[in-house]
């Protein structure tokens, strides 16, 4: 497949590090408009880390009190994780689904919880114990829709959703049918799709699929009466689209075509990155890779659709691993490291030019982290998309593009992402257990943020906020675990680690009103 992409001589830095691209010369390729966001500050925070009852944060009330927080402390923005379906390890980068909602976030009216507030939310009101919280609310769930009716507002929606919703039924139902077993593994017609086996098993599962139409119709409910109160308080919603999809998926069963895999559905490689910040060996995420010669025969029909369904849910969406669109890390299928990969060539503009031919314009913020070439900011730049600038990967190096000096107005800066450390973690990290820094890498960086900040490491999460508020980057964006100022055992995600991720959750009581005030003060002290 072909790619128009001029080639710029720049060097390239440290893994962390971002290259600055210049933009060829028109003659070499059409440029975008550059998207520029308004001013703005906003909050990283998943819905399931808010204090709902049932153990788990959900779409209900706590959710709506926590867009009237975002608007009294200033903020502009919530961005969350994707919202599909989690299976392996909860993690809301493997779902079942690119396109349906997880039931997990549903919000159970009071008749349909009995007890669940106090059955399900031990341990801690800090931490989602998601095995007790899965069992728990999947019996509720599942009572509840058995009672619901199946009637004209549903099967309205599964045929305004039926480019992917039928598929994704089945698919859950026939997942139930077999003990939660991977597709692969199925009943021969069933993984192979085969007319007749699934006709016999679309009528022996009906009730399990109507059940799934009912969850996803409730789910998308709640979600625009959610949308409605940010659009109420003016915050805008900031979703995440993985690059790639789970290999257990309702997307790769129904699509094996589009996807590097064997006759019998397993796959022929798997995707992931070379050792890098966090990693030695890589991290190996063991997703399918796409086919992208077969995507593009397709005119790229899945991912117009896939952008299209996040782009109606979302104001913006961050575009998760972008360099991956101009050349991906491919590990072989057997390999239980990612040390031993290669780079592939992506489709690059040929994606994303059909993608704007269809959609139009796209309010994108695209993950340039990692080993960036100028190769990847090119592609970037030549759409217009603003790029990212983490602050703890700002200070191993003088020079580094994530200092708040060379930022530009078309950049989302963050403290950390998801998959960082807490500010208050990261400062106080030896650097060997978090990430392949050395000690003495860490001394250094230290040194060079206190000089930098002007502190002494008091009070660490607001001089690292203040920074990236006083950015000139038009968009800054903060978690809310640095808000709080908390340490590394309510860090997010471990990149690599397989289990014990994503359950951090907050109470009401952590945000009293002089902390509002305070982050008020500063978004007001920057512009934001």
């Amino acid at each position: 497949m072909g790619r128009n992409v001029c080639v710029i001589a720049l060097g390239v830095g440290e893994s962390q590090a971002r290259c600055h691209a210049t933009p060829p010369p028109s003659s070499c390729q059409d440029y975008f408009p550059r998207m520029l966001f308004p001013r703005a500050a906003g909050i990283l925070l998943h819905p399931t880390s808010l204090p709902s009852p049932g153990g788990i944060g959900d779409m209900g009330p706590d959710a709506f009190r926590f867009v009237r927080w975002l608007a009294d402390a200033g903020m502009k923005i919530w961005q969350v994780l994707p919202l599909g379906p989690t299976g392996y390890g909860d993690s809301p980068y493997q779902c079942f689904s690119a396109f349906a909602g997880n039931p997990l976030l549903i919000h159970l009216p009071e008749p349909a919880r009995p007890h669940v507030g106090h059955s399900a939310a031990t341990p801690s009101a800090h931490v989602c114990d998601f095995g007790a919280v899965i069992q728990a609310k999947r019996a509720l769930l599942d009572a509840w829709f058995d009672t619901m009716p199946y009637d004209d507002a549903v099967q309205g929606f599964v045929r305004e959703q039926d480019a992917w919703l039928p598929d994704y039924a089945l698919f859950m139902a026939l997942k139930e049918a077999h003990g939660g077993a991977a597709w692969t593994s199925w009943e021969h017609g069933a993984a192979r799709r085969e007319p007749a086996s699934l006709r016999t098993w679309r009528n022996t599962l009906r009730p399990a699929i109507e059940r799934c139409y009912k969850e996803q119709y409730v789910f998308f409910a709640q979600f625009r009466a959610l949308r409605a109160v940010c659009a109420e308080h003016h915050i805008q919603l900031m979703g995440d689209v993985p690059i790639y999809v789970a290999h257990d998926s309702a997307d790769v069963w129904a699509n094996r075509s589009l996807f590097t895999l064997h006759d019998d559905g397993t796959l022929k490689v798997q995707a992931g990155v070379p050792p890098d910040y966090f990693s030695t060996t890589g991290q190996l995420w063991g997703n399918p890779l796409y086919d992208w010669d077969a995507m593009a025969r397709d005119g790229y029909r899945w991912w117009i659709d896939r952008m299209r369904a996040s782009l109606s849910m979302f104001d913006v969406v961050r575009l998760d691993h972008f360099r991956g669109f101009d050349a991906f890390w491919e590990v072989p299928a057997a390999d239980t490291t990612a040390v031993n990969g290669r780079w592939v060539q992506g489709p690059g503009a040929e994606l994303f030019t059909a993608l704007t031919a269809a959609l139009g314009p796209m309010p994108i913020v695209a993950e340039n982290l990692g080993l960036i070439t100028p190769e990847v900011e090119a592609l970037r730049e030549q759409f217009g998309y603003p790029g990212m600038a983490i602050l703890q990967f700002a200070f191993n190096d003088p020079a580094s593009d994530f200092l708040p000096h060379r930022h530009d107005r078309a950049l989302v800066v963050y403290t950390g992402t998801h998959d960082n450390d807490t500010t208050v973690g990261w400062w106080n990290s030896s650097g060997a257990s978090d990430s392949t820094r050395a000690p003495e890498d860490v001394e250094r960086e230290k040194a060079f943020a206190r000089q930098y900040l002007n502190t002494d490491g008091h009070e660490i999460h607001w001089a690292m906020m203040r920074a990236a508020f006083a950015s000139v980057a038009n968009t800054a964006l903060v978690p809310l675990q640095d808000v709080l100022g908390l340490g590394r055992d309510t860090r997010m995600n471990f990149p690599g680690r397989q289990s014990g991720n994503w359950s951090f959750r907050f109470t009401w009581d952590q945000l009293p009103a002089a902390l509002t005030a305070r982050l008020r003060e500063l978004a007001q002290t920057y512009g934001r």
